[in-house]
């Protein structure tokens, strides 16, 4: 394993156990057992289970993506690819986008190339649903956001900033169709085969069904957040707390390995926007993100030792 590599891997893993400890600093940890003991499992279950749905969807929209090259795996190797890629990529961050297609590869023969492309063309629609619920999150908490950053920072700052940005962007994508090498044609190249992937997106066979299973499994996703929120007593979170919140788990769970240490500091520094107390929101980033952490590590170690079973004959 060379240098680069490794870094991929000590580096997430190093910032996670700085990021607990930072958490732990701001509960003791007696005090956040003591929220485990008390917490509403029953919320926690139905969460999760808007979890588990999420990830069928999951499995099950893969197809639409592989039929129209004339694949048809089977929904039980879908289902069991799609989880083991969850559980590794707790181990090394996106390598289970690798090992899907590899499982798929092995028990499906599709090609690994073309079962990676339509992973890469999946990442592209949820960066999409991503986008589209930080726009709704603007609209819907626009006036608390104008508010917020108003108070923080002098307007006439912000405009002028919004105004070098537009300009910059502006600048900076002429220089991008220009590119002929170096680093702006790898953006040329990023950026074409994102557009390349959202229109092809609405020229599948079954889009509908494909635009369906997207808004569902995000809709879960954020669904699971709210279901936790009354396991926590005395956690009242209002609809942009959820949504902020939610955004911001989300980030860090790309950031780190699954969000460890950095998925309770990011919903706590959420929460505190809206007057949340510090105690219960790290509490209940915590008991999210264990609950998030546990469902993946049984269901996806029961995939890993499954998925050699179900497919004996191979």
């Amino acid at each position: 394993m060379d240098i680069k590599k490794a870094l991929k891997i000590i580096l997430p893993l190093a910032l996670g156990g700085f990021l607990v400890w930072y958490s732990l600093s701001k509960v003791s940890l007696s005090t956040l057992l003591e929220y485990f003991k008390n917490a509403n499992y029953w919320w926690i279950l139905l969460g999760l289970s808007f979890g588990v749905l999420s990830h069928l969807s999951r499995a099950y929209r893969w197809k639409f993506l592989l039929e129209p090259m004339g694949y048809k795996p089977k929904f039980a190797n879908s289902t069991m690819a799609v989880l083991i890629a969850y559980l590794v990529n707790y181990a090394v961050p996106r390598a289970g986008e690798v090992s899907r297609a590899a499982i798929m590869t092995n028990y499906e023969n599709i090609p690994f190339e073309k079962g990676f492309g339509t992973i890469v063309a999946e990442r592209i629609a949820d960066l999409i649903m991503m986008l589209i619920i930080i726009g709704i999150t603007l609209f819907v908490q626009f006036d608390f956001i104008y508010d917020l950053l108003t108070k923080n920072f002098d307007p006439t700052k912000i405009l002028l900033s919004l105004v070098i940005l537009v300009i910059g962007f502006f600048i900076f994508s002429s220089f991008v169709k220009k590119a002929t090498s170096g680093f702006l044609l790898k953006v040329k190249k990023f950026v074409s085969g994102l557009v390349e992937g959202v229109t092809s997106i609405f020229k599948m066979k079954h889009k509908w069904a494909f635009i369906f299973h997207t808004v569902f499994i995000w809709a879960m996703y954020v669904a699971m957040f709210w279901a936790t929120i009354p396991a926590i007593e005395g956690l009242n979170a209002p609809i942009g707390a959820i949504l902020i919140g939610f955004i911001a788990g989300g980030f860090s769970i790309a950031a780190t390995n699954g969000g460890i240490g950095l998925y309770p500091v990011a919903v706590a520094g959420a929460f505190a926007l809206f007057g949340i107390a510090e105690e219960p929101a790290n509490a209940f980033g915590w008991i999210m993100w264990t609950a998030q952490t546990a469902m993946i590590i049984l269901f996806g170690g029961l995939a890993f030792l499954l998925l050699p079973i179900y497919n004996k004959a191979k």
